[in-house]
């Protein structure tokens, strides 16, 4: 039976737990019947006892949670996700299940997966010659969410504080180590909250999950600073040990445009930070995380609450070391008449967006909130570099095994 017991193979072992005079280990089993309940052909079994990439593992996704690095991934994965529940909990917030089917574009970029019964090869047609989605199942156009967002927004405005923490859908044909089409979010919003208010939980948040992970996964971090990143734990610690730079967008424009380092992207007052921009500020500059205020609003979401120059936006982007952003989040404008004029300026649907205008149509509050992408915060903490790394099943363009 023993010729059978190959790597891969699942065995049943009873015997004796003994303390192991053994190296690099402090028990085994004095084996007193073996059974063999699995077996694996060592000749097609595609992991064996050495290293593996990171690229061959993503060709057998279904393997790939046997190895000692993904299993430290998974358990990582699943102690953030209860830390997040647990943070929110403690401070009162209400956890909102958010629709993953909808209506409407929360960030007004277009990317997104579409939603139909209908006949794609021979959809109903208005007179108009375009597709007629009054006879699609919800009898209008609909997708995967972008965002959860808006939803989130309507709850805090009857319930205070809450948090939504779900899968989101992203279109984008981006084949990038930061980039997937499926990814999961956690987006709290807060009534009363001003954009200090929201710095202050967004900081306070991720310290929290970092300091959870250094003390429930000390073995699983100590494997990944072993074996993938030697600073990972230098790291971790030191975002722990000093306050985030706060400073806006237009004061970091200045620093990029003064610096001598050459970037692929030119910098000048009114792009969109690229991440090798991000990753300048944090990684060379200031040499720790760093959170970003008052960008042009002509680069945000509609929904940013407007600051008095008419140019910018009271949104907050929290930048970290090797991820650029992880955080995005804004004052949420409460004027009516502000948020109509900015979605017309837009040239976004009023109606599809009725409901949201409606909020602050009746009894609106001041609000904010933000996102922190799970799996940008998963790289940080593993130390991996490719995002299709600390997910189980990454979901990518022209790839969505298992």
């Amino acid at each position: 039976i023993l010729k059978k017991v190959t790597t891969g193979a699942c065995i049943e072992v009873n015997g004796k737990l003994v303390e192991s005079m053994g190296k690099g280990q402090t028990v085994e089993i004095q084996a007193e019947q073996i059974k063999l309940l699995g077996e694996a052909d060592p000749e097609k079994y595609p992991l064996q006892k050495k290293g593996h990439s990171m690229e061959f593992l993503r060709e057998i996704p279904h393997l790939r949670p046997r190895t000692n690095y993904f299993g430290c991934v998974l358990r990582l994965r699943h102690a953030m996700a209860m830390a997040i529940h647990t943070y929110f909990n403690e401070k009162r917030f209400v956890y909102i299940h958010t629709p993953i089917i909808t209506g409407a574009d929360c960030e007004g970029a277009g990317e997104m997966f579409q939603v139909t019964t209908l006949d794609m090869h021979n959809p109903p047609r208005t007179p108009e010659g375009c597709v007629d989605y009054h006879r699609d199942f919800f009898g209008k156009f609909t997708s995967l969410t972008v965002s959860g967002q808006l939803n989130g927004e309507m709850c805090a405005m009857a319930l205070g504080n809450i948090y939504t923490f779900g899968p989101t859908f992203r279109a984008e044909n981006s084949n990038t180590p930061r980039h997937l089409a499926e990814f999961w979010m956690i987006e709290p919003e807060m009534a009363f909250y001003d954009i200090n208010d929201n710095m202050d939980l967004a900081e306070d948040l991720i310290k929290y999950l970092i300091r959870y992970a250094l003390e429930h996964n000390s073995d699983d971090l100590q494997f990944l600073n072993d074996m993938f990143d030697k600073e990972l734990l230098q790291r971790l610690k030191s975002v722990l040990s000093d306050a985030f730079v706060r400073l806006s967008y237009t004061e970091a424009i200045e620093i990029l445009m003064q610096s001598k380092q050459k970037f692929e992207f030119p910098v000048s007052w009114g792009v969109d930070l690229q991440s090798e921009h991000e990753r300048y500020l944090v990684e060379k500059h200031f040499l720790k995380p760093v959170i970003l205020t008052d960008y042009p609003k002509t680069i945000k979401a509609f929904y940013m609450k407007q600051n008095d120059d008419g140019k910018t936006v009271r949104a907050m982007d929290i930048l970290f070391p090797k991820i650029g952003e992880i955080i995005g989040g804004s004052e949420r404008e409460s004027d009516l008449q502000k948020l109509e004029a900015f979605i017309e300026e837009r040239q976004m649907d009023k109606e599809v967006l009725h409901y949201y205008i409606d909020t602050r149509r009746f009894g609106t509050a001041p609000h904010s909130g933000f996102g922190l992408g799970f799996e940008r915060l998963m790289l940080f903490i593993t130390g991996m570099a490719n995002v299709r790394d600390v997910i189980p099943f990454p979901r990518t363009p022209q790839n969505a095994e298992c």
